[in-house]
């Protein structure tokens, strides 16, 4: 009962300990250590980060109530072509809550000054669940900062989700916590939280947020930049939902046509056997994203999968 009504890859971290199929067994590389880390003060927040590998700069978000540790089974993967900048967000992990509501708009804006204050000028952003809402909010806040917008398993408004998660997602609060002391949840985050004993009161301020109707249709509209959604084809979000922001990034509304010459700029992915729960330990989830975050086509990648 308890990992049902915790939404936004909340139940990601029970299920992380448990999955063992082979579609998603993580790479067999260790994860390597980070190149650089520390906290960065935006707008209040003291943010802990994390820099990983060589190569283009790739901001990657976590999930609710997780942190950059649920990443490090697929990070290996990353870190092949990519420069990694992870980052635990407002309240989690080893980020300090604060007193300020969590807010994925006001989290995006500080995602935008963070790279900024570490000395990129841009970079391709990865969010899964929590952290793709955040990702759209700041890439729509400074479109000037994120060349390349990868959202997984992210609804655009509160509506995306199936109707029985909403009662389930105004039940988080503080009064959750002593039921969850026992949960990998609870024990990533006392492990490496600047406050453990904070934990209930993220637990009210991401209960909060949730109840409280969103709708980031403005910020989609306002995305300029190549986006990629990708969902799982048993995800939490409705695939109806799906359509409508993939529509609303200009896909899916014709016919491509013989020469792509009217294919959208921006991609979907709906990827098979997978749910949200599953979604942020998932190779091929990554798989599917690095060509497009590459620039590469996907007649180009088909070409050259054939003559291989």
């Amino acid at each position: 009962m308890l990992k049902s009504i915790l939404p936004f890859g909340f139940a990601a971290l029970f299920m992380a300990a448990a999955v063992t199929t082979p579609a998603i067994a993580a790479p067999a590389e260790a994860t390597q250590a980070a190149v650089k880390a520390g906290y960065k003060q935006i707008n209040g927040i003291n943010y802990y980060y994390e820099i990983h590998g060589q190569g283009e700069p790739l901001l990657l978000l976590h999930g609710g109530l997780g942190s950059i540790d649920m990443f490090d089974p697929i990070l290996p993967l990353l870190t092949q072509s990519r420069q990694v900048i992870a980052v635990d967000l407002q309240g989690h992990g080893r980020t300090a809550l604060g007193d300020r509501a969590i807010n994925p708009a006001d989290i995006g804006r500080d995602m935008a000054e963070l790279t900024k204050a570490l000395g990129y000028k841009q970079v391709d952003v990865l969010g899964y669940s929590f952290g793709g809402m955040t990702a759209v909010n700041m890439a729509a806040h400074a479109p000037q900062s994120v060349r390349r917008l990868v959202v997984v398993s992210a609804p655009f408004s509160r509506e995306g989700f199936f109707a029985e998660m909403l009662p389930q997602q105004a039940q988080v609060s503080a009064a959750m916590a002593p039921f969850m002391k026992d949960t990998p949840m609870y024990t990533t985050y006392a492990a490496v939280a600047p406050r453990p004993e904070d934990f209930p009161k993220l637990l009210d301020a991401m209960g909060a947020m949730m109840r409280e109707p969103y709708d980031y249709t403005p910020a989609v509209r306002a995305l300029n930049m190549p986006v990629m959604l990708i969902y799982g084809d048993s995800d939490m979000v409705r695939p109806e939902h799906v359509v409508d922001f993939y529509k609303m990034l200009g896909g899916g509304l014709m016919d491509a046509g013989w020469q792509r010459e009217h294919m959208a700029k921006n991609r979907l992915a709906i990827v098979p056997d997978l749910t949200h729960y599953e979604m942020f330990l998932a190779p091929q989830v990554f798989t599917t994203a690095m060509p497009f975050l590459n620039g590469e086509s996907g007649a180009k990648s088909w070409a050259g999968a054939v003559t291989k």
